[in-house]
């Protein structure tokens, strides 16, 4: 069984200057919840992986909009105006990396593997900051895995053991960021006595606490 707490339990975890991943796409299977608790504890210094900072008022971007950031490792912050100018004015340093790049990135580090080789970027800045392999007479950028303290995922159904899954599309970045960090809490909708097995996505072997949504049982 693992262990139920309240948001704020769980985000008391999280100190000044943690690396923290992020699921969700935009708000798409993000933790607000979890997200807003540790906007209300006001932790600072972080370095957040995520898929992107959202919008100013919703989930992730609240914390760019509340200076809880020193560093970002993110496929894209357009949506968010404040991470622009925050990276413009030199208070917020952002690290690009390409969607997939990212992804794959963190797979590694939960897989245990060294890095990944990837064509993506070749020919362009990405190239000229990081370490190429040629292969067959075909360049490739490597990249190093990416893990983090923390994740705060999102998952629709978790069970009392932790498994996790999810409706449509708000799998997304939540899958690979459960398998790579050191500490993982997962927002559920619902907690369930047990899963199908065909239903789990993520094993609960890599969940450590749970938080169930306000309102929710």
């Amino acid at each position: 069984m693992k262990n139920v707490v309240s948001a704020k339990e769980a985000v008391s975890l999280i100190k000044d200057g943690s690396t923290v991943m992020l699921g969700g796409f935009l708000s798409c299977g993000a933790p607000d919840e979890l997200i807003d608790a540790l906007v209300e504890q006001n932790t600072k210094e972080l370095t957040l992986i995520c898929n992107d900072t959202s919008f100013p008022q919703t989930d992730k971007g609240k914390l760019i909009v509340n200076k809880q950031a020193k560093k970002i490792i993110t496929a894209h912050i357009g949506t968010n105006p404040e991470s622009g100018r925050q990276m413009h004015d030199g208070e917020l340093e952002v690290e690009l990396v390409p969607m997939g790049t990212l992804i794959e990135k963190i797979r590694a580090h939960g897989a245990g593997l060294g890095g990944v080789l990837t064509p993506t970027g070749v020919g362009t800045d990405l190239e000229k900051h990081g370490k190429t392999v040629v292969i067959d007479d075909k360049k490739f950028i490597f990249e190093k895995p990416l893990g983090a303290d923390f994740a705060l995922i999102y998952g629709t159904k978790v069970d009392k053991f932790g498994n996790v899954s999810f409706y449509g599309t708000t799998r997304n970045l939540n899958t690979v960021m459960a398998t790579a960090a050191n500490t993982v809490i997962v927002q559920a909708d619902e907690l369930v006595d047990c899963l199908e097995p065909n239903e789990v996505v993520i094993p609960g072997l890599f969940v450590d606490y749970i938080v169930v949504r306000e309102g929710e049982e």
